[in-house]
This record gives structure tokens, sequence and C-alpha cells, in this order.
């Protein structure tokens, strides 16, 4: 599975939307989302007609409209986004439940390969499909107070390897956070 640019930015969008939800900020305008989430405008109206089409969002118009969830955080998992935008979730189309293509390989059902990559669509269906935008917005929230807490209300640094980029640290992952706060 390779997450697309338009599957991150309808991730990142319906997190922010999410947030709202439970901050009780009404709707927000297109605009302000694609400002606050740092999002080509253009190609964010794309992806929430989309998503509006397929009943996650709706559109309020006028003056103060703007974009908010139609369906309950609970009721969306996160698999069925991915899936909305970006197809399949298997990395190559012989191990895809919903899309399954056949391959060239001469022996598919003892093919090494085929049964490894059945494996990593599982165990990302499995991660995607368990969780809802409702977990996802509250370790999302947890996480920004608990972080405003250690510095006492101020950002903190981020972590840095020695070549002085950001990198993907273990310790700052979903299952993590969410497995720390109940721990």
């Amino acid at each position: 599975m390779r997450l697309t640019k338009r599957g991150e930015y309808a991730l990142r969008t319906m997190i922010r939307l999410g947030i709202a939800e439970r901050m009780k900020e009404g709707v927000i305008s297109v605009s302000s989302l694609a400002e606050q989430e740092h999002l080509p405008f253009k190609f964010l109206e794309a992806i929430l007609f989309e998503l509006r089409t397929a009943g996650y969002v709706e559109s309020m118009r006028g003056k103060y409209g703007g974009t908010r969830l139609a369906k309950p955080m609970k009721s969306i998992k996160m698999g069925e986004i991915v899936r909305l935008i970006d197809g399949k979730l298997a990395p190559i189309g012989c191990a895809s439940e919903t899309e399954y293509e056949k391959c060239s390989c001469p022996d598919e059902t003892h093919c090494g390969l085929r049964m490894l990559m059945i494996d990593v669509r599982n165990a990302i269906a499995n991660i995607l499909d368990k969780y809802t935008l409702e977990n996802v917005v509250e370790v999302t929230l947890r996480k920004q107070e608990q972080c405003a807490t250690a510095a006492g209300g101020k950002k903190t640094a981020k972590k840095k390897v020695a070549s002085g980029t950001r990198h993907a640290d273990p310790s700052d992952g979903f299952l993590a956070v969410l497995l720390d706060s109940v721990g």
C-alpha cells in the first residue's frame, strides 16, 4: 500500500474536522482548512467533493458556511477513507481482497511473495479497520495536551537526528501514544 498525497490530505482533513467537532468549532471554511493544514485549495476542494459524495462530510452554504463531518466519528473507520481515496490496501494486486488482480507468477498458490504481501495487507487492514476517526482525534488531542503540559504551555522542540532532519520515532506513533495513556 502506498498512501498518495490525496489519501494523506483526506485523512488529515477528516482528523481536522473531527478535532473541530470535538472542540465545538462548528463548520470550517475550505480556505481555513487549506490554510490550517497547508493544503492546496483546489486539491482540497476535489477531495472534499469525493468525501461529500461518499457521505463523510457535508457542506453548509452562505457567509458562515463551510464543511463539517456528516457521520459520527465513532462510525468512521480509517480504512474506509483510505480505500475510498486510494483503493486497495494490498501492496500487490494478487494479495488484495477488494481489488484482486491475477499476477504473473507461475504458481500463485505457493508464491512466497504473495503470501508475505497478504500478511502485509492484513497487518495494514487490521490497524486501519480497528481504529475510528474518534480514536485518532482522541489520541491527537491527548498528545497535544501532553506536549503542552510538558512544555508549560509552550511548543516542544522536535526530535532531530544528527543530520538535522526529523525522523519517524516509534515513540511518536499512534499506538505508542494510545498505549502510553492506558499503561
